[in-house]
This record gives structure tokens, C-alpha cells and sequence, in this order.
């Protein structure tokens, strides 16, 4: 599918796969589609850094490939591997045959057939259906080392694998790289990206992105649900509810026949929107009541 002309088309195309986006971000979309940029969204977790590259790759009609981003994260487990058990069969039979070709082994050995392609690669490789989709996800989990890898990466849209030879992308694939900014991201890999900060969204925003992902959920609920979760995000708490959490709870309130919320059902079903036994238990009894009333007034005074 071709890429959006204008930003209004961004935020449509993503409407449709259930992505309700701003106008900001959807003009560091529109832009990062248009330019072939990556994107770098940097942001708390849980406001939809991931799930945006999993709507374009919708929209677009495009794969998604996931580089999901850990500590101790190196190049060759982003790149590519050899298969080392199937290469000891291989060199195995060959002996058992007897008298094989040393030279003709070893080239049949670092081919096509015995490598494992990991997310990078297969990046680069592409697809019919047009260039894929990059997420390169929680970068700021991995180490300085990688980031710098990943940096000449992206800055030529090529791979080195050294018994192959360099493998470079006929066409760029579109990178999205997210940040829950456990740690600075260096300077250099930003200045190659456009970025944008993915904030908590507004009210009014996220009662829409909870009717598109929870639409059998009453109006009315939706907007109590809502106003608690961002009641809660001014709290002092170790961990704040993020969007993710907000239409999770809501898909349990749905699962429950929950009609209205009240202190009861909060203290019942907490543990969809927090995930920290000290967070939930600054939450019992009166403290749940005192949000809720207050969650209940500000909707009132709307």
C-alpha cells in the first residue's frame, strides 16, 4: 500500500487500525515516511510507542519485524547466526560419505541454507511487499556498544556478514526506534532520527482510544475509567498507569458486567492498573474512594 500524502491521511490510516494519534505525531509520521527517517518516540511505558509501528505495519500493509532490545544485546543476535548443530550434521554426513571437497563444504556450510536471519537482516532483505516495517524496541535497554553498531546501521541501510560479504537494502525499511529512557540515548543516533515525545494523552483523547480499543464499553464508564486512571497518574506512586493499562482494566470491567465503577470494584480489580504491591496498597480503603469522588467531579464539572 502507498505511503499517506498528507498528515490528515496518517492519522486516518492509522484510525483505521484502531491508533487514535495526535496531530504532533502524526505529523512526525507523515515526515519520517515522506523523508525515510527513523522515528525515535521516546516516552513513559504504556503510552503506545510500540503499538504505533504495529499500526502502520497495518495501514501500510507492510511486515513487521521486531528487534526487541535487551541488556547484553550484541550484533550478532541482531544480525544473523550460523546454525551451528545443522552445520555439525552436515560436516558429519560429509565425513561419513567420505572424501568430501574441503573447499566445496565450506562454502556449502557459510551459504543461504545454514544461516539464521535475526531482525537487522531481515530487514534489509525486504519484501514484495514493499520495505517493512524496523521496530527496534526499548532501546534504551541494551548497551553503549550496540548503540553504536546500530548507529552505522542505520546511517547505510547495510549489514556485514564477513563469510558473505555486505548486504545492503535495495529499499530502506521504515525504522521506529522507542525509548522508555531508562538511560540517555546518545546524541549521535538521535540526530540521525526524527523524534518526538509520546506524553500521556488528554482526557478527551483517552476516552476516544478507549472507545476504538474497548467499543462495547458504556460512555459513561469509559469516562470514569478514564478520569480515575489520570487521577491516579498525580499520585505519588512508584509506577504510573500507563494507556496500555487504562484499556486493560477496561477489558476486565467488560468481562465483569461492570456497569459503574465504585471503591468495591476498584479494590477487586486494581491489579489491572497497577503492578506494584506498595502502589496497590496506597490505594485501599478511603484513598480509592477519595479518586473516585474526585475522578466523578471533575467529569461533573466538564
Amino acid at each position: 500500500m502507498t505511503i499517506p500524502d498528507s498528515i490528515d491521511a496518517v492519522q486516518d490510516r492509522l484510525s483505521t487500525a484502531g491508533y487514535v494519534c495526535s496531530r504532533p505525531l502524526a505529523t512526525v509520521v507523515f515526515l519520517s515516511l515522506r523523508l525515510g527517517r527513523p522515528l525515535f518516540l521516546e516516552g513513559e511505558a504504556g503510552t503506545g510507542k510500540t503499538e504505533i509501528a504495529k499500526a502502520l505495519a497495518a495501514c501500510l500493509d507492510r511486515p513487521l519485524i521486531r528487534l526487541q532490545c535487551y541488556e547484553g544485546l550484541d550484533a550478532a543476535s541482531a544480525v544473523y547466526e550460523w546454525n551451528f548443530a545443522a552445520q555439525m550434521i552436515a560436516i558429519r554426513t560429509a565425513e561419513a560419505g567420505g572424501g568430501a571437497d574441503r573447499a566445496a563444504l565450506q562454502e556449502e556450510l557459510f551459504g543461504p541454507d545454514f544461516l539464521i536471519e535475526r531482525p537487522l537482516l531481515q530487514a534489509m532483505r525486504g519484501s514484495d511487499r514493499g520495505a517493512p516495517i524496523l521496530l527496534i524496541d526499548e532501546l534504551d535497554r541494551t548497551d553503549e556498544p550496540f548503540e553504536a553498531f546500530l548507529l552505522e546501521a542505520l546511517s547505510d541501510f547495510q549489514v556485514t556478514i564477513p563469510e558473505l560479504g555486505t548486504i545492503k537494502a535495495a529499499e530502506p525499511p521504515i525504522v521506529i526506534v522507542t525509548s522508555n529512557r531508562t538511560r540517555e540515548v546518545h546524541d549521535a543516533l538521535k540526530r540521525r532520527c526524527l523524534y518526538h515525545w509520546v506524553d500521556y494523552p488528554s482526557f478527551d483523547r483517552e476516552v476516544e482510544i478507549l472507545q476504538a480499543r474497548a467499543p462495547e464499553l458504556p460512555a459513561t464508564l469509559s469516562r470514569q475509567v478514564v478520569a480515575f486512571v489520570q487521577r491516579l497518574r498525580t499520585e505519588d506512586i512508584f509506577k504510573k498507569p500507563g494507556v496500555a493499562e487504562t484499556i486493560d482494566w477496561a477489558k476486565c470491567l467488560l468481562a465483569l458486567d461492570v456497569v459503574e465503577l465504585s471503591p468495591e470494584v476498584i479494590a477487586d480489580t486494581l491489579g489491572a492498573v497497577l503492578k506494584y504491591q506498595d502502589d496497590i496498597q496506597k490505594l485501599q480503603g478511603s484513598e480509592a474512594k477519595r479518586l473516585l469522588d474526585e475522578a466523578k467531579a471533575s467529569i461533573a464539572a466538564a
